[in-house]
């Protein structure tokens, strides 16, 4: 009986001391206040009244970075929302130098957007969002650092600009598409030149091409069911016929000349 009072407070004493670690968890051991040890996944013991365990998540957490109020390099002000993600790398680290690692982070990341996008114009943060992320999931990286915590990726969200802005980029692009329709009827004018220029290089090198031309147009037109017709007759298809009544032509006046 003396055994058994010894014996129960010390297997209670013992079971106490048990503590099951998740896959996912780490256990940062305090004894008597002092940094002792991290412990892995599984079924681990403490000394129980001296040893305080604290877990830490090491699963990659998502925290929306809410609208910030962004003023850009160009003066442009807008609205900026993000998505970051992160994950604790070193579970000493997290528990130690910062209260509150979670709050921490995101508090930074907010901070971190508005500095960060404001060095930018307009121009560069919407067509380099992709160079944008990176820059500012290194900036994050090299702050959370001495932290534990390791910033796996920084995604902008949405940008939302004032109306006469939105505006002013609706008017910008309808002109750059006008230019470019402009730009595009001018090159293939260009082009129809040029290749007329070279069609008539080859008519007047084979002025039997003319003539060839005129009869398949001749040709098209006949296909139409138009009731009347009407087409030129070039001056070089009756040329020959010319030349031969100009002679009889002058014979004729010759005779009657007195």
């Amino acid at each position: 009986m003396i055994a058994l009072v010894f014996i129960i407070p010390l297997a209670f004493w013992f079971l106490s001391g048990l503590r099951v670690i998740q896959q996912y968890e780490a256990g940062v051991i305090f004894r008597l206040g002092r940094f002792a040890e991290t412990k892995r996944a599984g079924l681990n013991w403490i000394v129980p009244g001296v040893d305080r365990m604290v877990k830490v998540d090491l699963r990659t957490v998502t925290r929306d970075v809410p609208a910030q109020d962004v003023i850009t390099r160009d003066n442009v002000s807008l609205k900026v929302s993000a998505v970051i993600y992160f994950r604790v790398i070193d579970a000493e680290k997290a528990v130690i130098q910062v209260e509150n690692f979670l709050y921490a982070t995101s508090q930074l990341s907010q901070t971190t957007l508005r500095s960060t996008l404001g060095k930018l114009e307009l121009d560069d943060l919407l067509a380099q969002r992709e160079k944008i992320n990176k820059e500012l999931q290194m900036v994050l990286d090299q702050h959370t650092e001495p932290w534990g915590i390791k910033v796996t990726a920084v995604e902008v969200k949405q940008l939302d600009l004032p109306p006469e802005m939105q505006r002013a980029m609706a008017r910008q692009a309808e002109a750059e598409r006008e230019r470019r329709a402009k730009v595009i009827a001018a090159e293939g004018e260009y082009q129809a030149a040029e290749k007329l220029g070279m069609a008539a290089d080859v008519i007047d090198a084979h002025p039997a091409a003319l003539q060839l031309r005129y009869l398949q147009t001749l040709v098209e037109i006949s296909a139409e069911k138009a009731s009347t017709t009407i087409f030129p007759v070039p001056i070089d298809l009756i040329a020959s016929f010319m030349k031969a009544q100009l002679p009889r032509e002058r014979l004729e006046a010759t005779a009657r000349a007195p």
